[in-house]
């Protein structure tokens, strides 16, 4: 781990994950290797790490930084793919740990040329593949002013998602969003008032970005995909940085083991439903030391399931 980037929560994903010297695992958010290079430490020679991003950046970076590796398998792509990969491998029913490490990763919050972050001037862009899809300025330039509010409001939960979805139609008008700053300070001059606590365009930022790269969408899919690859015994740890993601993991697992939540007067044995998790400990957050060294941890929340069946 020397050199590199500590991840978030590290010592809590290794523990949840309780790694197993000849165990199968899976990274479904590579980024820099964080957490996959702590993982390696950790497996023996005879042990597999399975790893996705749809950055191809993360791909070039897994190639140098950990060229040789014979025990990396690495996938260009959504995670929303587990499933077709894990049954390639023959993997299904045999993964002792699934980790997702969910949102945008540092590197990529940095790198201005990405557009992700309203604190650097850059294009427009977001994609987290770069090669695939429409970027925000792009989808900005032709959706509908109801569409842009929609989005902001349904991926970023922002109170003023009318008002700032007019102001950007009205500017897109006279001349094209296009950077990070301009959309930036378009939002911040449609808000009302000023929370100095928070940027005024960051739920707005968040919403586009978690639209552009059919964020929920994907955790949605994935995570029954995940269970399927479990065996009995094995660990599903997933950290989200925002009440969404959270809320759709919270969800899921709860309904893993209690079933899902039905009418009452439903005419359904509960003998009939088989929990496929059950919850291990309650949610952690990042301590105050690791807060102070990396304030992105701040808003981080792990919760781990186990597979029952």
């Amino acid at each position: 781990m020397s050199g590199m980037h500590r991840p978030v929560l590290l010592d809590q994903v290794l523990d949840a994950l309780k790694i197993k010297s000849d165990g199968l695992y899976i990274d479904g958010t590579f980024g820099r290797g964080g957490h996959a290079a702590a993982i390696l430490e950790r497996l023996g020679a005879r042990g597999q790490l399975l790893a996705f991003d749809k950055d191809p950046y993360a791909l070039e970076f897994a190639a140098d930084r950990f060229r040789g590796e014979t025990r990396l398998m690495m996938r260009h792509g959504s995670f929303g793919n587990l499933g077709t990969v894990v049954s390639e491998l023959g993997w299904r029913g045999k993964v002792d740990g699934v980790l997702l490490d969910l949102g945008v990763s540092s590197p990529q919050l940095d790198n201005a040329v990405r557009g992700f972050s309203f604190l650097n001037e850059g294009p427009l862009d977001m994609r987290m593949n770069p090669q695939a899809g429409v970027s925000a300025s792009e989808w900005l330039a032709g959706a509908s002013e109801r569409d842009i509010a929609d989005v902001l409001w349904r991926y970023g939960e922002e109170r003023y998602s009318r008002r700032i979805a007019r102001s950007i139609v009205a500017t897109r008008d006279e001349s094209p969003v296009t950077t990070t700053s301009r959309l930036a300070r378009l939002i911040a001059d449609a808000v009302p008032g000023r929370d100095f606590k928070k940027h005024p365009a960051t739920r707005s930022f968040q919403a586009i970005r978690i639209f552009i790269n059919r964020e929920l969408e994907d955790l949605q899919s994935v995570l029954p995909q995940a269970v399927e690859a479990l065996a009995p015994g094995g660990r599903l740890a997933v950290i989200s940085f925002h009440s969404l993601e959270d809320r759709i993991v919270k969800r899921f697992i709860r309904d893993q083991h209690r079933g899902p939540q039905l009418p009452p007067d439903l005419p359904v044995l509960p003998a009939v439903y088989r929990p496929g998790l059950r919850p291990v400990g309650k949610q952690i957050r990042a301590d105050r030391g690791e807060v102070q060294n990396n304030p992105r941890a701040r808003s981080a929340v792990l919760r781990v399931a186990e597979r029952l069946v």
